[in-house]
């Protein structure tokens, strides 16, 4: 009989899933890091929420676990890379919360545009300000979703419901996603004109961190009111402190912050700042529906070898995963490549179409597939894997097309994943080396051979000679060392390829200068 240990507290309708479902579970939550090390040796399973660390330490203590499952969307309290080194599952709920955020948002929306918490507290102070705390109303507004995926299309359609005009920013929106959704698609600086009111629904990454940088508030119209329920980061605490204080900025309310708890911010005691304790998920529905989500999902892993929203697994069975393990990981690799290209131009992406030769040709493509769209969307998307990747590409209005062919190939397989973008479209291909080690062979329809490296930079330049000897002079200049250096073109005098491995991030002042230097048509930095 397998055993479960929930370490947080959870519903006892969760407790009741296990044991219905014949599963031995023990509920323990409020253990010390070193209490839980001293009993999780005999688990198959663990179900928390965030309050519990699961860190290397306890992974090493845990030789029997097989599945973390977090009652939650995010996984920053799990070592995901430790637990996947040790063959460990991790899954997530991402579902289970998303109207609660969605409505949390729209609340805060309407506690700043009629000051309803200070007006509460002035109240209630035996005062009756009515004259001081004049609002305005929603209906008619411009409202603007940076992000409008799960979350961001419901606040869209509460807010359209509200009457009001809703503009959204979001690199993987299709046209017609936006159109099925009643939202004007629009680029970032003209959602930052035309919003009377600003939300943030994307998830923290390199590529929207600070995305209302100072320099991206200055470009709002004046008198602007910002929302964000979604992550700390996401904006500049003191620029919009400054921004309120000069009055461009007519209030904000936040919902979560750059480092949590927050007991201090340069936002705190100004007026007009709504700020709660990270309530988006904090209603008893949603806490009920994580729940017995991440209690299903851990029971049908540990009974049938089912998955289900797995960060670090695909929807695989556990006879097939060691077979499908490096053909997913090569798909997952080349999806990453082209969604990395793609959303430094930052098109949105219409259609993939992944090709399938040779060996590949003969698996299970469904789990190749979702291996793709998952290394595709996930700088982006939150919570994105092998098992909702499919479904976050339909919700953005992306078409997925496989094609197999049946024909002899130069290699004993081959996989292309090709993006149709609003602005370009995009090849790369890529095959096993000896089996098991993921290696590109094609980038827009140029041979380049070369592994995948955690740091990578990646640019197109005109064939002709002297580029290569300023190239690496400007990375040596810059400390830049070059591990790997691979060469493609498409013939004598016309596009290259340079594709170089090196040891650490490309700054982003080193690619500016890479940008600049003669014949460079584009220079990216990518990260695998």
């Amino acid at each position: 009989m397998p055993k479960v240990l929930i370490s947080d507290k959870l519903s006892p309708a969760a407790v009741d899933i296990f044991k219905r479902r014949g599963i031995e579970v023990d509920l323990k939550p409020g253990l010390s890091p070193a209490e839980l090390r001293a009993i999780i040796a005999p688990y198959d399973g663990l179900a928390v929420r965030s309050a519990t660390k699961v860190t290397r330490e306890l992974l090493d203590a845990a030789p029997n676990l097989k599945v973390v499952g977090r009652a939650g969307i995010g996984v920053d309290n799990v070592d995901v890379k430790s637990a996947t080194a040790r063959g460990v599952v991790v899954m997530n709920t991402p579902h289970g919360n998303t109207i609660t955020t969605a409505e949390h948002a729209i609340a805060m929306m309407f506690a700043l545009a009629r000051q309803i918490p200070e007006a509460s507290v002035s109240t209630k102070a035996g005062k009756w300000e009515k004259n001081r705390f004049m609002g305005v109303e929603l209906t008619g507004k411009t409202l603007g979703l940076i992000g409008c995926g799960n979350i961001g299309s419901i606040v869209a359609d509460r807010a359209i419901g509200l009457k009001m005009h809703v503009l959204a920013y979001d690199p993987f929106l299709a046209e017609k996603r936006a159109m099925e959704l009643g939202v004007e698609k629009v680029d970032l600086d003209t959602l930052l004109a035309r919003a009377d009111l600003i939300t943030l629904h994307t998830p923290l990454t390199d590529a929207t961190r600070n995305i209302l940088s100072r320099e991206a508030l200055a470009k709002t119209r004046k008198g602007v009111r910002i929302v964000n329920c979604a992550r700390g980061g996401l904006l500049d605490e003191a620029a919009l402190a400054d921004a309120i204080k000069s009055g461009h900025v007519a209030g904000a309310a936040l919902d979560v912050f750059e480092t949590e708890p927050a007991i201090e911010s340069p936002l705190f005691g100004l007026d007009n700042v709504v700020c709660t304790p990270h309530l988006g998920a904090a209603t008893a529905e949603a806490q009920e529906n994580v729940a017995l989500q991440v209690a299903e999902q851990i029971s049908d892993f540990l009974l049938t070898g089912a998955v289900a929203n797995a960060i670090n697994m695909p929807s695989v069975s556990a006879e097939d995963a060691p077979r499908l393990k490096p053909y997913m990981e090569l798909c997952r690799l080349l999806g990453s490549f082209a969604g990395q290209l793609t959303q430094a131009r930052e098109g949105s992406i219409r259609r993939v179409v992944i090709e399938y030769e040779g060996l590949a040709a003969k698996l299970n493509q469904r789990p190749l597939t979702a291996a793709v769209l998952a290394g595709l969307m996930a700088p982006i998307m939150e919570g994105v894997n092998m098992v909702n990747a499919p479904v976050a590409a339909r919700e953005h209005g992306i078409d997925v097309a496989e094609t197999v062919h049946d024909r002899p190939s130069e290699y004993q397989t081959l996989v292309r994943v090709t993006i149709e973008a609003d602005k370009l479209t995009r090849s790369v291909a890529g095959t096993l080396f000896a089996g098991a080690r993921p290696r590109l062979v094609e980038i827009k329809g140029i041979r380049v051979e070369a592994d995948f490296a955690p740091h990578m930079l990646y640019v197109t330049n005109q064939d002709k000679p002297g580029f290569i000897g300023r190239f690496g002079a400007t990375l040596a200049e810059a400390g830049i060392n070059i591990a790997t250096f691979h060469l493609g073109r498409s013939g004598p005098g016309g596009d290259a390829i340079c594709l170089v491995s090196v040891d650490e991030q490309v700054p982003e002042g080193v690619l500016a200068m890479v940008r600049t230097l003669p014949l460079v048509m584009q220079a990216t930095s990518l990260a695998f």
